[in-house]
């Protein structure tokens, strides 16, 4: 459908647009004899096709942890490779190995902060690398050869609730994070006490650090219906310092119980989420008969040619000697997908080039508006919309002519990240907490939960406004 309006030159200050499918409303064309002309035209047709994607780098701190078995998904398996950030100081002040009383792996996870069910117990094992992660890594990573399988460091059970008894339910009641704590031999806090003590060079950067410890393998070892996303993974040294008392005879201490953080995943070391899913036949299927279903974190993309020469076509041939492009975007419908778990659509999607989507996720990239675009679920209308392409369309413009390349895009989950405002948290976007946002920081391919919908194509909007000025003789 095409929309045009003509306004008159005095007015343009307070456009208003009157519109009419398939023709040119000459609304005001008797009042001056320069006019200017709005031109909205949605006459533009797009389709798409899914295609498999069944490999992403991660390229994010959150981390599945998990099985779940899903009616009209599949079966997404998810474990945990990582390294570790070290503190850069280990407390010896007072301290000597013997004092040093626990050690345990803290895996933390938000409130709701899972696909599946709540209640249903899982179990994890930790195993200690054996030689450093490779880089890049991808989503199809095995840690098979990288541990020994015969000598697990910790385990534990958990559920999802935020009530019940220690390590297995929530830190206190009304609390949105829960605290997942595995103990870990002793005697790891011990190395590394004795390892800052004769190589305080080790803790100094990251990689040093890796080459003397490689990180962790956490795996699921029992239980099925859930995948939990791990916001924070850390390991704190619970200890004494033992400090003695001054003039004192007989001599007596003081002591106080401490516990140090001395090591952490952050975004400057290698994690991984090493996923096996299985996807349901009957999503297979719709997908061979054309369906263009998103289906994340593995599973398949959407293709599709945007019409950027018709554009291009129209726009030269109707705009005249002076005009100015004022908006171009792309809505696109969503339709969820029947499941037993109430698995959503994903909560961004990225349309980028598609020469550039490897490109894009090598590197920490945020959009440009010019090969590279996100987008927002929204839940009352069911679609994503676009609305920045008008740098895009400028670029086609100025080149004068839009090859194949400038055309072919693919639509994929992605993971967006915000600069927020003070008093919220990394993830806030996400969960709903504080959302106040300012600029992305990041997009990252989508690891953070299962997530499918269709993409409808037959019902998607492309709107191009240009305004053209017509001078009188």
């Amino acid at each position: 459908m095409k929309k045009l309006a003509l306004l008159s030159a005095g007015v343009i200050a307070t456009l208003s647009v009157i519109s009419c499918d398939e023709s040119t409303s000459t609304a005001g064309g008797s009042l001056v004899e320069d006019e200017v002309e709005i031109v909205i035209d949605s006459n533009f047709t797009v389709s798409g096709r899914p295609v498999s994607n069944d490999l992403v780098q991660s390229r994010t701190v959150l981390q599945l942890l998990g099985n779940l078995d899903a009616k009209g998904y599949g079966n997404l398996r998810s474990d945990i490779v990582c390294q570790y950030m070290p503190s850069s100081y280990v407390d010896t002040f007072y301290v000597k190995p013997d004092y040093i009383d626990s050690v345990k792996l803290v895996l933390s996870m938000y409130k709701d902060g899972f696909a599946g069910d709540s209640v249903v117990p899982m179990g994890l094992t930790v195993y200690e690398l054996n030689k450093q992660l490779p880089s890049p890594i991808y989503s199809d990573f095995t840690p098979d050869g990288y541990y020994d399988p015969s000598a697990p460091i910790g385990s534990t059970s958990y559920s999802a609730l935020i009530d019940g008894a220690e390590d297995i339910g929530a830190d206190s009641e009304g609390s949105i994070i829960k605290d997942i704590k595995v103990t870990l031999p002793t005697e790891f806090g011990v190395r590394l006490y004795n390892q800052f003590k004769t190589s305080e060079a080790t803790f100094a950067t990251p990689q040093a650090f890796a080459k003397w410890f490689p990180g962790l393998y956490i795996a699921n070892s029992f239980g099925s219906g859930r995948v939990t996303r791990i916001v924070n993974n850390m390991i704190n040294v619970y200890y004494r310092s033992v400090m003695p008392i001054p003039d004192t005879d007989p001599q007596r201490d003081t002591v106080f119980n401490l516990v140090g953080s001395y090591m952490a995943v952050t975004p400057e070391v290698i994690t991984n989420n090493n996923i096996v899913y299985k996807m349901s036949e009957e999503l297979k299927q719709r997908a061979q008969s054309g369906e263009t279903m998103l289906i994340a974190p593995t599973g398949y993309d959407v293709e599709f040619n945007f019409p950027a020469r018709e554009i291009l076509r129209r726009y030269q041939e109707n705009s005249g000697s002076l005009a100015v492009v004022n908006s171009l975007s792309l809505s696109i419908p969503a339709k969820e997908i029947e499941n037993d778990y109430g698995l959503t659509p994903p909560p961004y999607v990225l349309l980028v080039k598609k020469k550039d989507k490897d490109k894009f996720f090598a590197g920490t990239q945020i959009n440009d508006n010019l090969s590279s675009f996100y987008a927002s679920y929204n839940s009352t209308t069911k679609s994503y919309t676009f609305s920045s392409m008008r740098d895009y369309i400028l670029d086609i413009i100025k080149k004068g002519e839009a090859t194949e390349e400038d055309e072919e895009f693919v639509i994929c989950p992605a993971l967006v990240s915000f600069y927020v405002n003070s008093n919220s948290n990394y993830y806030s976007y996400y969960y709903g907490y504080n959302t106040t946002s300012t600029q992305v920081s990041s997009i990252t391919p989508y690891v953070t939960e299962p997530v499918m919908a269709t993409l409808d194509f037959s019902n998607a909007k492309i709107k191009f406004s240009y305004s053209k000025q017509t001078l009188g003789n």
